[in-house]
């Protein structure tokens, strides 16, 4: 087991790490016209190869409430950029997929981000210490469902 003050001190750094990084990319104006959490909606929709989610599976990659995710796939179904199917295996379950208009605004956005990301990620380590960073998070990442609550 690691040292409790060194486990909370490295969060503290890798969370400001994170706020400072989404302050720039905001500023940059890199999820226009969406907002960056409308974006993540959009690019999880993106990368997965069956080519929806159902909600609850949407809920479980992204940081919103279940309520808030609802409300907010309901206003990107306003504006044409994911659209809500019943589930084939599930009378009562809806899942949600990008539309093509969906998939032109993500692709269009995350050129304009990968930029930003090269820039202010790539720009401060070098190719070594970001495949260490990549290993390091997904390792976190991978352990959580084994650690106990």
């Amino acid at each position: 087991m690691s040292n409790p003050r060194l486990s909370a001190e490295t969060w503290e750094s890798l969370l400001r790490a994170q706020v400072t990084l989404m302050r720039r990319f905001e500023r940059a104006g890199d999820f226009a016209p969406l907002r960056a959490r409308e974006y993540d909606v959009l690019f999880q929709l993106s990368k997965e190869p069956r080519g929806a989610l159902r909600l609850w599976e949407l809920n479980e990659r992204i940081m919103l409430t279940q309520p808030s995710l609802s409300r907010m796939i309901e206003r990107l179904e306003s504006k044409d950029l994911v659209r809500r199917d019943p589930a084939p295996d599930d009378a009562r379950g809806l899942l949600v997929r990008l539309t093509p208009a969906g998939a032109e605004l993500q692709r269009q956005v995350g050129r304009r981000h990968v930029r930003s990301i090269q820039r202010y990620v790539g720009g401060a380590l070098d190719e070594q210490q970001l495949c260490t960073l990549a290993d390091l998070t997904a390792r976190l990442y991978r352990a959580q469902p084994s650690l106990p609550d």
